[in-house]
């Protein structure tokens, strides 16, 4: 067992891995915020990808400290979690929110929220059309609404209320941090924003395939779900989307998150062991696999229909979710380039 500090990795080589992608996301932080300072574009460029990219690793371990596989002491992986979401600007909320939400996901086999974000855009329909014009840029204008509730999350959630006087002091300081930025460096920070974006981007650009069922209002309610502890549906219903299978390494870049059944099936197995166990419980087939090619096309063709849930797809226009497309259909229209996905799924928001 190796130790950091006081607090004892979980897996044997936890410090190896675990260490070494903390240690990726400070440096790839520090660096590319340092970069963005430079005088010359292709420095800034670089800069950028290399920030976006740290705080995309630093969310990922984020989410394995909510599920325990860093350290043996939950307040250890707590306070890991903690710090790291103040990388990826997740800190305006508490962790133990995110990692609530994210179990929840988890046990109920569904997606718990509090923001009925179908509901808001259709009794909101300039805001609809405002967010289709910058999602068909390929802004990530839905996923930036759910951020700005994220940052304001105690004063818009009525049972976050008590969570005011901290969210007030992460707003003042990551604000005037930024704002402090923006004076003296303008490039730096319009750079950080477009980081901050990308970022945002691979997320959702990953969540957007791994299940087909859609959300519920059930964040605050503490009735059961109806499909609570239905391992038999979560598994015919969750898909995995890696970058590739042929060459593993490559997955390394989102911390092996498209092993999406694997980590289902057992989600207290560290990151760098997802990909074996995805052999050993699917063999070397891809059943439950949708290729990387179709994952592109499906982001760019329904980048704008996604926003008002995802769906399978006809010719050329958008259809409800029917059995042919629930489950195994899903699966098979997803590989076939015919379904939608969704948006702000993301794990890091926690309503």
């Amino acid at each position: 067992m190796m130790l950091f500090g006081d607090a004892a990795f979980k897996d044997s080589e936890g410090f190896r891995y675990h260490g070494g992608a903390v240690a990726y996301a400070l440096v790839a932080f520090g660096l590319g915020l340092a970069g963005l300072l430079s005088d010359m574009w292709v420095v800034n460029l670089g800069a950028m990808l290399l920030l976006a990219h740290g705080m995309t690793v630093a969310a990922y371990m984020v989410h394995e400290c909510g599920h325990q596989t860093v350290f043996l002491r939950n307040e250890d992986n707590a306070r890991l979690g903690r710090a790291l979401t103040w990388l990826c600007g997740a800190c305006y909320g508490t962790y133990e929110d995110i990692r609530y939400k994210h179990f929840r996901h988890h046990i109920d086999v569904d997606d718990v929220v509090w923001f009925d974000y179908d509901r808001f855009f259709r009794e909101h329909p300039i805001v609809l059309g405002i967010t289709r014009g910058f999602e068909w840029c390929y802004i990530p204008a839905q996923d930036l609404l759910m951020h700005f509730i994220m940052v304001f999350t105690s004063f818009v959630i009525p049972k976050r209320r008590s969570q005011r006087s901290r969210n007030g002091k992460v707003i003042a300081i990551r604000g005037g941090a930024y704002f402090t930025l923006f004076v003296l460096a303008p490039r730096a920070a319009i750079l950080y924003a477009i980081a901050y974006m990308t970022m945002m981007t691979i997320l959702r650009f990953i969540d957007s395939l791994q299940h087909d069922y859609g959300y519920h209002l059930t964040l605050f309610s503490r009735a059961p779900g109806p499909r609570k502890g239905d391992f038999e549906f979560e598994e015919e219903h969750t898909f995995s989307n890696p970058q590739s299978l042929r060459f593993e390494h490559v997955n390394w870049l989102t911390l092996n998150f498209g092993f999406h059944n694997a980590h289902h099936a057992q989600p207290t197995t560290p990151w760098w062991r997802l990909p074996a166990l995805h052999r050993e419980l699917y063999g070397e087939g891809r059943s439950n696999v949708i290729p990387f090619a179709a994952q592109l096309g499906i982001f760019h063709r329904y980048r704008v229909e996604r926003i008002l849930g995802g769906s399978a797809v006809g010719e050329g226009e958008t259809e409800g979710v029917g059995e042919e497309a629930w489950g195994r259909g899903f699966l098979e229209a997803a590989r076939e380039g015919r379904v939608a996905g969704g948006n702000a799924a993301s794990f890091l928001t926690s309503f």
